[in-house]
């Protein structure tokens, strides 16, 4: 069971970024054996967004943070650390993190990289406001980005229909007001980890052997089944936490897997699917960043003001799963 959270903090800002080329469903059906009809009433997806082929994560998350100091005039040479959540860095180390400290030139700013998979964005919020709430920092930039096509095998028709790359970037910063963090909620299940993984070092887990070739591999039947079971448990853990009814939430941002997946959390939460925000449809599932794309898109049509009261929940490889309510603006 999760304390609920302290907190000192607030999002200040938020920047996005997808790559120029879309691949379409018909695109993908010149690929693998599939076609549009199949793959949208199977996973709610149109099109995604594919990087370059000299287009890594550390570029993605630039260009997420150019966009942030287009919309907000951020200030970054005050961060005092830097967030990364993501599983596909550019190379091992150094981390992401040192790479965006490096090209934006801020000066006094720890940086690391964190790995929760798709839940990797709410556990950067959750960690930024901690940090900060507990006076160890004051200002956080937080990154949930994937650049996932690179390590997507584009032989197996299940998995690669659903993969995009994206970034979105986050400020964190101290308030003398009431902080906007209202309840979190962290969990694991690490024997699901060979039901979702990425072979590395090691070429085993639990003692089964593992394929892939260092691609992703995905049995999408197990994902679904933690999800719609884990996630609206800590949906009610968290409504319980902050002593809010489900009514006083004005957005449901999950991470954006397969809109499928969300229809059947949002049924079993009771969360009317109208709330919820989601960006795969047109970027695919783009792992750490569904959720601050999708958050963005809401911004953009009207769908979140400021003093909304946001769910936002994670989950993904590992297993792992975060919820946050976060008051926005």
């Amino acid at each position: 069971m999760s304390l609920a959270p302290r907190s000192s903090a607030r999002i200040t800002a938020l920047g996005t970024y997808v790559p120029e080329r879309i691949v379409t469903n018909e695109e993908m059906s010149r690929i693998v054996d599939t076609n549009d009809e199949w793959i949208v009433q199977r996973t709610g997806i149109r099109e995604r967004r594919y990087a370059r082929e000299d287009e890594y994560t550390s570029h993605l998350c630039i260009a997420a943070v150019e966009d942030m100091v287009r919309r907000h005039g951020s200030r970054l040479d005050d961060i005092d650390l830097i967030l990364v959540a993501t599983h596909t860095p550019d190379v091992p180390f150094p981390s992401t993190a040192c790479l965006i400290q490096t090209h934006f030139g801020i000066p006094a700013a720890g940086a690391v990289d964190l790995n929760a998979t798709c839940a990797g964005f709410v556990y950067g919020l959750h960690m930024a406001n901690s940090f900060i709430s507990s006076g160890l920092h004051r200002k956080v930039l937080v990154l949930g980005a994937d650049a996932l096509t690179k390590i997507t095998n584009f032989e197996d028709r299940t998995t690669c229909i659903l993969f995009g790359d994206g970034a979105g970037a986050a400020l964190v910063e101290y308030t003398e007001d009431e902080g906007a963090f209202l309840a979190a909620h962290l969990g694991s299940d690490g024997k699901g980890g060979k039901h979702l993984y990425r072979a590395g070092l090691a070429d085993s887990l639990f003692g089964e052997q593992l394929g892939g070739g260092g691609k992703l591999v995905q049995n999408g039947r197990e994902v679904y089944k933690f999800a719609v079971s884990t996630v609206p448990k800590g949906i009610e853990a968290l409504l319980a936490q902050s002593g809010l009814p489900l009514g006083r939430i004005d957005a449901f941002i999950p991470h954006s897997a397969n809109t499928r997946i969300i229809e059947s959390i949002c049924e079993r939460s009771g969360i009317p699917f109208e709330k919820a925000l989601y960006s795969n449809e047109y970027y695919g599932n783009t792992s750490a960043a569904t959720i601050p794309l999708a958050l963005q898109l809401g911004i953009d049509e009207g769908r979140v003001k400021p003093g909304d009261k946001l769910l936002l929940y994670g989950f993904g490889g590992g297993f792992v799963h975060a919820g946050l309510i976060v008051r926005w603006g």
